[in-house]
């Protein structure tokens, strides 16, 4: 309560009557009275000055009442006021959210892009959108049919937007199912309460057939004569303001094709099949970001043939050889010719004819073609060289649209029909030495032809018919002369054949005619002599290998070998002692040592007859002995920095000149001597090294001898004994003596 002033008051919507202030009468006031948007429910006792609330207020109806308040005197004058008293009226969650269609409907295309809004739904609440109570969250409730783990739909929860999901993206087909409910929920309080107002909806979507598909293959005539570019096919995306571009799969010096804003696709320029028959690239869709909305498209184009080249001949002259004696009708050719138009179309067919002979003797159709094939036949008799040795021709090849002249020369070849004749039938004999070197000439021999000269009717071929199994001689022909050179082919042995009784044909490349044959007059012969040549022994093995110990006594016996003689002679000195010793250490052989570095040694000795002398290899690999007692191998000075605190150590490290083979082992021990175990400790820290070091701190600034004991692995082992200098001094601060 409190006098009559300006006021506000926030009063909840609903919760029925209710007093909201009681103001006090001042003197010479005698009651209140009220007026203004009293809604008939706000009123003020004018006697007490009791503001009251006669029923419910509704934020939804009105949010602000103003009104005002004065106080009276006795005469109904003034006495203060009117005085403004405002009440706002607060909101509470009483209205449930309602969607503005009892129904939506909406259309998806198939491989549309996953998270693109196709269709919203909206809903609205009459609370105040100022606070929870009219915030909306929206939500797919159920999925008519769902055939998958994951909704092929999806719904933004704050603008209500529908879109596929990325299931959704890869899976709807119309082909599969073309409808689909999904039951839509929107909940107030943003859905953040239990006790949030919900309401629902039917949302029925038809899906359809993608606009984004790429057209069947594209047909071009090539050498178009039309006004370029000419709109050759269309594309479209699902999206209706999707970006369209060209990009080449192959890599051309220009693509010939380009595309509008709309989707149509143009070609640039005439196109030559020759040139190029295919050409495949792929258009691709974005949005004004650059971001693909649609997986590219491949788009193949076939450029069509047209009869746009004329026949070409294969060879600027075609030489046909016949011989005189080829019968009518045979096929004694082809004349070649090509097209660049498209294999197996009319286009490139060819036809062929003859236009001309020359000269026209006996008869001017001596000669007659097959139209389809460029066949070149006798038409109905032999030719004669008496007649004419050359025919000049002159055949029109055609296809639809031209023609083309190609030349043909047939040259009528003289028939094989005389054999070769030796000018001796016994050529005596030869006589070589049995090392006679491979490729030396032992006989020139001479045959006649007296067919056509330098045609393969009268060229000679010299070959051994008798007398030669194993190829010991071969024959070569000057093709000029049709001399033949007989010519040593493998190394002769006089031990394995002394004489050879060799007969020799000679014959032509091309066969003879029918009737007639060779004889005897193509078959000459002569002996040839091989004459022993004084050979040396042989050994049976061309190298030896054997093995000893490292500690081998001199004179040893290392191994035997044999020797024989071609000729049958006795062989001596076939026994191997370490005579001789090729390389530097051919030395130590002569006094029996084995020096450790080498691991084998390549030996001579020799074999030798009366006459002659050979020599073979030993390679004598040595196994190593355990000779060699450990000793220390130290790369530094051993020292402790004086004084001495106890608890250093030092590294010390063995080594023998031994083969091992795997790795070195050694033992590490002190000598009990000179208080050594007193005074040091020694623990392996490998097979190879171990640690020194001291066991306690008095010692004094100088050097001493340590004793140690190493022994080896071998077999049996070595044992020795050093002394190890080790230095106590005073140390820089690199940790060094100085």
């Amino acid at each position: 309560s409190g006098p009559l002033k300006d006021m506000d008051f926030s009063v909840q919507e609903g919760g029925g009557p209710r007093i909201l202030h009681q103001f006090t009468l001042e003197p010479p006031a005698v009651r209140f009275r009220i007026s203004g948007e009293k809604a008939g429910i706000i009123d003020i006792e004018p006697k007490t000055g009791i503001l009251y609330i006669n029923g419910s207020l509704d934020w939804e109806t009105k949010q602000v009442h103003k009104l005002q308040v004065e106080t009276l005197d006795e005469r109904g004058n003034i006495v203060k006021g009117p005085c403004a008293v405002t009440i706002y009226v607060e909101d509470i969650n009483d209205n449930p959210p309602e969607f503005d269609q009892t129904r939506y409907f909406g259309v998806v295309r198939q491989n549309s892009r996953p998270g693109k809004p196709f269709m919203y739904v909206h809903a609205t609440d009459r609370d105040d959108p100022t606070t929870p109570h009219a915030q909306l969250s929206y939500s797919i409730l159920h999925h008519f049919p769902n055939p998958y783990a994951e909704m092929l739909f999806q719904i933004d929860s704050a603008t209500g937007a529908i879109s596929p999901s990325r299931t959704g993206s890869y899976y709807l087909d119309p082909q599969k199912q073309d409808t689909f409910t999904l039951v839509v929920s929107v909940k107030d309080m943003a859905g953040m309460t239990t006790n949030a107002f919900t309401s629902s909806v039917d949302v029925i979507i038809l899906v359809r057939q993608s606009l984004w598909t790429a057209p069947p293959t594209i047909h071009i005539r090539e050498n178009s004569t039309q006004a370029h570019p000419v709109n050759i096919s269309k594309v479209q995306s699902n999206e209706p303001d999707a970006i369209y571009g060209i990009f080449e799969k192959e890599k051309l010096p220009r693509l010939p094709f380009s595309i509008s804003e709309n989707g149509d696709i143009y070609v640039t320029e005439p196109l030559d099949r020759e040139e190029k028959d295919t050409y495949t690239f792929f258009v691709v869709s974005k949005d004004n970001k650059g971001e693909l909305v649609d997986k590219p498209l491949q788009i193949h184009v076939i450029v069509e043939d047209i009869n746009d080249n004329p026949p070409v001949c294969q060879q600027n002259l075609t030489v046909i050889e016949v011989q005189e004696n080829e019968m009518g009708g045979s096929n004694i050719g082809t004349v070649l010719a090509t097209d660049m138009d498209k294999e197996n179309t009319l286009n490139s067919r060819l036809q062929f004819k003859i236009q001309s002979q020359k000269p026209e003797y006996p008869t001017k159709n001596l000669f007659y073609i097959q139209q389809d094939t460029g066949n070149l036949h006798l038409a109905g008799r032999s030719l004669s060289k008496r007649d004419s040795a050359k025919y000049f021709l002159k055949v029109l090849v055609s296809d639809p649209a031209f023609q083309t002249i190609c030349d043909v020369e047939v040259h009528v070849i003289d028939i094989n029909d005389q054999i070769p004749i030796f000018e001796k039938s016994d050529y005596k004999s030869v006589t070589v030495a049995e090392n006679i070197p491979i490729g030396t000439v032992i006989l020139e021999i001479q045959a006649t032809d007296g067919d056509e000269p330098a045609t393969g009717s009268s060229l000679i071929v010299y070959q051994v018919e008798e007398g030669d199994p194993n190829n010991m001689f071969i024959i070569e022909t000057d093709s000029e002369t049709n001399r033949g050179f007989v010519k040593i082919n493998k190394a002769l042995d006089f031990e394995t054949t002394p004489v050879y009784n060799l007969v020799i044909n000679a014959t032509n490349p091309e066969p003879l005619v029918p009737n007639v044959q060779y004889n005897s007059s193509s078959l000459t012969m002569f002996k040839v002599f091989v004459t022993n040549v004084d050979e040396p022994p042989v050994f049976l093995e061309p190298v030896y290998k054997t093995e000893v110990s490292e500690n081998v006594s001199v004179n040893t016996l290392v191994m035997t070998v044999e020797a024989y003689d071609p000729e049958g002679d006795s062989v001596r000195a076939s026994k191997i002692v370490l005579k001789e010793v090729q390389g530097k250490y051919a030395q130590y052989f002569a006094h029996g040592k084995i020096p450790l570095l080498q691991k084998s040694y390549l030996l001579v000795e020799g074999g030798y007859n009366v006459a002659q002398k050979s020599k073979a290899f030993l390679t004598l690999h040595l196994r190593d002995v355990n000779d060699n007692p450990p000793q220390l191998a130290m790369d530094y000075p051993a020292f402790f920095c004086y004084p001495v605190s106890g608890g250093e150590r030092t590294l010390i490290q063995a080594t023998d000149a031994d083969e091992h083979l795997f790795y070195p082992k050694f033992t590490f021990s002190l000598a009990d001597e000179m208080n050594t175990k007193n005074n040091w400790a020694i623990s392996k820290f490998n097979a190879t090294h171990a640690y020194l070091s001291p066991k306690h701190s008095n010692f004094e600034e100088k050097e001493y001898n340590v004793p140690i004991i190493l022994k080896d692995s071998g077999a049996p082992p070595l044992e020795n004994k050093v002394n190890l200098k080790v230095s106590i001094c005073k140390c820089s601060s690199e940790n060094s003596c100085f």
